[in-house]
């Protein structure tokens, strides 16, 4: 165990920062970036958080009882977690902690640890039907290993409810043998006890669990992902082969535009860079945008190098490939506004700067009157696309009067 007046030293510390931030951070109050006393995840994870959690709220909320133990009758981590009940019950009486398993929403489905450890911990509802993810609970070990998908520690006032500082927390996430997200296995206890092993016990414990899983599921070939149709011309979406859409996040989409783009796909810094560019974001940060991805896709991002593998079409792509083979019809058609027009990211920006400039030069070297008309329409401060429309358009033609119209706008603007 660490010497107490270390950990004495530690909590003081955090107290200090905690004090020194929390209060005083809100929409536009100031934030902490991380340092020598205060982690960055911990840091980023308090301005996440604030905007659902009150810091002096002193439990986590509840879900309804009856559909918690549905659920875990239900869970593919029952059978796994019910096999070491009796393990991890010795573990946790032993050392003086409370040992948890959440879903994947970081509900509470089960819990053991001695009486006086599972009193303490059912006054901040750490118990079965307590939910513990970041917008529920902020800052904890639990919500940040969800968000990460990797092992995670909280030790005293790193958490955001005052409530939490006197707990250290040692987490895991339990993957299920098709490399999704299941839950985690918590084990927590009073500061005091903290202490250097914990962690690698949970580690360890979390990794027999996903074991079992994997001895306990039946063979069966991999089933292919499901096909993808991505739309990020003048709008963001993604949708499966036959309609369900996929719920992605902003950052997430920007990812797999990227990806779709580019099928030689990314080393991993510069597709950081591409989404980023010189903003100060943590490594855990990307990576987490980029496990939410793949497991939207089946697994269907590949490692290392990131790039697709699953079935992706693209409007985007779709455009580039009819402008290759000089069909500008197809090309406008398709090209239905900006590349995610919302985006900042660097390397969505350079796409969508090529884009425009592609479509547009296919259309100032057409000879066809309407793909400039077509153009001028979602373009309507471009006056050189307007006087070549009126180029194209014979005197008596009656749409010279909607060019002249565009071409007279856009000169007075």
């Amino acid at each position: 165990m660490a010497g107490s007046s270390d950990l004495r030293r530690r909590r003081a510390t955090l107290e200090d920062e905690w004090s020194r931030w929390v209060p005083r951070m809100g929409a536009t109050g100031p934030r902490p970036s991380g340092g020598a006393a205060l982690r960055e995840d911990v840091a980023e994870s308090w301005v996440r958080s604030l905007s659902s959690v009150d810091p002096t709220q002193d439990s986590a909320p509840a879900a309804d009882g009856d559909a918690v133990r549905r659920r875990w009758s239900a869970s593919p981590l029952r059978r796994p977690v019910d096999g070491l009940a009796e393990e991890l019950r010795s573990i946790a009486e032993d050392a003086g902690f409370v040992t948890a398993v959440t879903d994947a929403s970081g509900t509470i489905l089960w819990t053991c640890g001695g009486r006086t450890m599972r009193r303490r911990a059912e006054r901040v509802n750490f118990a079965p039907g307590g939910r513990w993810d970041e917008p529920a609970m902020g800052t904890n070990a639990l919500s940040l290993a969800l968000r990460t998908g990797r092992p995670s520690s909280v030790f005293s006032a790193e958490h955001l409810v005052t409530a939490l500082h006197g707990w250290v927390c040692y987490c895991a996430p339990v993957h299920g043998p098709d490399g999704g997200l299941l839950g985690v296995l918590d084990m927590s206890t009073t500061w005091d006890r903290s202490h250097p092993l914990a962690m690698s016990t949970v580690r360890s414990l979390a990794a027999t669990i996903e074991a079992r899983l994997r001895a306990e599921a039946p063979r069966r070939t991999p089933r292919a992902p499901a096909p993808v149709r991505l739309t990020c011309l003048g709008a963001q979406r993604a949708v499966r082969e036959g309609g369900a859409a996929l719920v992605l996040r902003p950052r997430q989409l920007e990812i797999l535009t990227l990806l779709a783009l580019e099928p030689e796909g990314f080393p991993p810094e510069r597709l950081r860079a591409a989404l980023y560019g010189d903003r100060p974001v943590t490594a855990s940060t990307f990576k987490a945008e980029i496990s939410h991805l793949r497991r939207a896709l089946d697994g269907g991002v590949a490692t290392r190098r990131y790039a697709l593998t699953a079935p992706v079409s693209c409007d985007a792509t779709d455009v580039l490939r009819a402008l290759e083979s000089g069909d500008a019809d197809t090309a406008l058609d398709l090209y239905r506004g900006p590349l995610l027009p919302r985006s900042v990211a660097p390397g969505i920006e350079a796409w969508r700067t090529f884009l425009e400039v592609a479509v547009r030069e296919a259309v100032l070297a057409s000879g066809r009157p309407d793909h400039a008309l077509r153009f001028g329409e979602r373009a309507p401060y471009d006056a050189e696309v307007h006087e070549h429309a009126l180029r194209l358009l014979g005197p008596g033609d009656p749409r010279r009067a909607l060019a002249a119209g565009r071409l007279a706008a856009a000169l007075r603007d």
